[in-house]
């Protein structure tokens, strides 16, 4: 018998004080095995052994955006990624915890190399960006997102 693997994944849907949302460019030079176009993704990364939540997205941000001011977060949604990661011949398939966080400002990003670009998107546009790596209930969900100041 097969049996489908998966890995936990830890996101954050980082808001600004306008209510915009922060997506990130995927560097497809970076994914292994991937043959699709570059996406638009939100910051994080899988849960490494020992590590709580929240830390994990503290340091997944900080990694990826060079953003270390998350002031607040909250649980948003627990999905299953569209994409699949390919791996010794098969595949393994990606539940991503997501997660809402501010931040203070200034906001200074500083894209590490999984990324090649950035840009602060209102929820509607933001969702729809989000629909090759992410669900249609998710994608749907962000795009009428409000989260106030």
């Amino acid at each position: 018998m097969n049996e489908d693997l998966f890995q936990l994944g830890i996101k954050a849907l980082i808001v600004n004080s306008e209510g915009h949302i922060l997506l990130l460019k995927v560097n497809k030079e970076m994914l292994k095995g991937f043959s699709g176009d570059p996406y638009w993704d939100i910051p994080g990364g899988r849960i490494h052994r020992g590590s709580t939540i929240e830390e994990t997205l503290k340091r997944e941000v900080k990694e990826e955006t060079g953003i270390t001011n998350i002031t607040r977060t909250a649980p948003l949604a627990m999905v299953l990624s569209n994409i699949r990661i390919p791996r010794d011949g098969t595949d393994t398939g990606l539940i991503l915890s997501v997660y809402t966080c501010r931040v203070e400002e200034p906001i200074s990003v500083i894209l590490s190399n999984e990324h090649t670009e950035f840009r602060w998107f209102e929820s509607k546009e933001a969702g729809a960006l989000l629909q090759i790596k992410y669900p249609k209930e998710f994608t749907e969900k962000i795009s009428v997102l409000h989260i106030s100041p």
